[in-house]
């Protein structure tokens, strides 16, 4: 064939230039598509060679990726279709033309199975040029009667077409790697961004590094001598030339030929989490879209680890993204999984989503998938269930809150642990009670919660960060039901007026408070003297303090106002009319005599119910500790 040039063909005056710098957002995203590439050709001959066009042993087939750092050279080859000097033109020379799409459109009508194919060869060619300055195409057709050719250009616009020795069908795409993909881009760079991408890829993949495997020869033949030399027999050990990917991961069989094993080996390789997982869902679907994919229940020590990586999408087992947004729902990103979904429509770059309503129904057959597997475990193996909660529960009510549908999926299953260690839903709460009890700290609040449990209540434990909005949003969907902590309220018979109004003076003097609110209730001669009650209003008013005043954090500005205005801090004495110490107090609080000590031992009660309640500042507890060493001296001493 005669040398000859041409000009790629564009519809749009720098195009390239544009598409080289923006359509790609990762500099490592050139190997996953040109990998692609090369699965893609496999793909297309071993579909002829299915319907009887062609001839092929399907153990054959491969893709090698070659780095030479002595040439500075990274190729992608395959054993594929291979290309003709007319589809080069087509493929290449024209921008876009999917050369995928063509070839499915071409044999549809021989077979309808289009898996395999990926697509859209043109573009994806072209970022090999964000990494390259220069990029050579040596290709053979798979048709014996077409030449092969090379095809090289230097920009990605201008180039060159000549024939070529080549005798093997499949292609090579060579890049001269430019100054500084060199410095980016050295062997194990290369190797991890193959393994980022192409773990799974349906043929097998094998990585060269030429300079390792000179020297390995070298190593080998200086050994070779130096046995030799003295006279020793050299045994060579085979170098074993091992693919680096999985042809077939677990996602791809049927949900009846994976072990418990298999499942949990995969999530310790793919996600490099050495715990095992709690459970998991085998997604295995062909119709209304195709979705293949594995998600996994983790452990959650930490609710605080990184997100990223944790659910990977794929296409024909090409890695696409992490946590797709548009695909799974923000919520979704609490599990871990790999999803495979060839119908996604990807746009050229693959690293986007189109807002479609095919998305839309993939992404809710995904969460009624993770909502009937919940509710699967729960009435089959409610103590299981149970047993997994403390790792699933943050996962299940930010899934509430995030989504109605899930949130109508699992309400009937959403547990609560009580203190005592019973995990109850929302019905059997509130079978008989209107109202919840509950503590965000069981050990500290354990004179309340014993309170509310003589009561009645089952006491359930809120000690997660998203808990302060799910009660709201709970009380939203079940109006008729409240939820209060177990400070927030005490039942008990008022004292009688005049009582009452002599230990509320006697109070306020001792304290120096003359605005503290107090109630004297009966509450029982087991309770403690004296407690701090800080209603359920009071308690979200605060809440919402702490949110402003990370808001304000760092800011100059006061432009929120003064937060005690908005704010303000309100909690009450009660005191146990029912109490010994409250009724010798009750008969003291009028006595002349002994008066400063008597305000010193009303001080330290309330010091104490502060201190029990977990509010009593730092000033408060040094002057309970001298109080209380003081009272102790002194009870020493008529022990003497």
């Amino acid at each position: 064939m005669k040398e000859r040039t041409g000009k790629v063909s564009v519809t749009t005056e720098n195009i390239f230039p544009i598409i080289r710098k923006w359509l790609y957002t990762d500099h490592d995203i050139f190997v996953r598509e040109l990998v692609s590439n090369c699965s893609d050709a496999i793909s297309k001959h071993k579909r002829l060679a299915d319907i009887g066009e062609t001839n092929a042993d399907p153990s054959e087939y491969k893709i090698t990726v070659t780095f030479d750092r002595d040439q500075g050279t990274l190729t992608f080859a395959d054993n594929g279709i291979g290309m003709s000097a007319n589809e080069i033109d087509k493929y290449i020379n024209q921008i876009a033309f999917s050369g995928a799409m063509d070839f499915v459109e071409k044999y549809k009508e021989q077979s309808t199975d289009a898996s395999g194919i990926i697509g859209h060869f043109g573009l994806g060619f072209y970022s090999a040029f964000m990494v390259a300055d220069k990029v050579l195409i040596d290709t053979k057709s798979f048709l014996s009667d077409e030449p092969a050719v090379i095809w090289e250009s230097e920009d990605g616009m201008e180039y060159v077409i000549k024939d070529s020795e080549r005798t093997e069908r499949g292609t090579d795409i060579v890049l001269y790697l430019s100054e500084e993909a060199k410095e980016l881009f050295d062997s194990a760079r290369i190797r991890s961004v193959l393994l980022k991408y192409c773990s799974f890829i349906q043929y097998d993949l094998f990585y060269v590094d030429v300079i390792s495997e000179r020297e390995a020869a070298e190593n080998e033949e200086k050994t070779r001598a130096e046995k030799e030399e003295k006279g020793e027999e050299y045994l060579p050990v085979p170098r074993e030339n091992k693919p680096i990917n999985t042809t077939k991961p677990l996602w791809t069989k049927s949900p009846k030929d994976c072990s418990d094993e298999e499942y949990i080996s995969f999530y310790h390789e793919v996600f490099q989490d050495m715990r095992d997982p709690l459970f998991w869902i085998h997604l295995n679907m062909d119709y209304p879209f195709t979705l293949q994919g594995v998600l996994y229940f983790p452990k959650t020590d930490n609710v605080y680890d990184s997100l990223e990586g944790r659910i990977k999408i794929y296409n024909h087992q090409v890695f696409v993204a992490d946590n797709l947004a548009e695909v799974i729902p923000e919520f979704l990103f609490l599990l871990r999984g790999c999803l495979d979904c060839s119908d996604l429509p990807l746009n050229v770059s693959r690293s986007a989503l189109q807002q479609d309503d095919y998305v839309k129904k993939l992404s809710s057959h995904i969460i009624r998938k993770v909502s009937d597997k919940l509710n699967d475990v729960f009435k089959n193996d409610r103590p299981a269930f149970e047993g997994y909660w403390s790792d699933i529960s943050i996962f299940v009510k930010y899934g509430m809150l995030k989504d109605e549908k899930f949130y109508e999926k699992v309400k009937e299953i959403c547990l609560f642990k009580t203190v005592d260690g019973k995990y109850r839903t929302m019905a059997e709460l509130t079978s008989d009670k209107d109202t919840v009890r509950y503590t965000r700290a069981p050990d500290k609040q354990a004179a309340y919660v014993d309170m509310a449990v003589q009561k009645g209540y089952e006491v359930i434990v809120l000690d997660e960060e998203l808990d302060n909005n799910f009660i709201s949003f709970l009380e939203y969907k079940y109006p008729s039901t409240h939820f209060k902590r177990v400070d927030a309220e005490f039942e008990g018979e008022t004292a009688a007026e005049e009582d009452k109004k002599l230990l509320e003076d006697f109070f306020r003097e001792a304290t120096g408070d003359k605005t503290l609110a107090i109630s004297v209730l009966s509450l029982g001669p087991d309770q403690l003297p004296a407690f701090i009650r800080e209603t359920e209003e009071a308690r979200r008013m605060n809440e919402m303090r702490k949110q402003f005043e990370k808001m304000r954090s760092g800011k100059k500005d006061d432009s929120m106002g003064n937060l005690d205005d908005m704010f303000p801090d309100k909690k009450d004495l009660v005191l146990n009319y029912d109490h010994p110490l409250i009724l010798r107090l009750r008969g003291l609080a009028g006595v002349a005599e002994n008066k400063e000590e008597l305000a010193l031992l009303a001080l330290h009660l309330y010091d104490e119910a502060l201190l029990s309640h977990g509010s009593l500042d730092s000033e408060g507890l040094k002057r309970y500790l001298r109080y209380s060493s003081e009272l102790m001296t002194k009870a020493s001493e008529r022990l003497s």
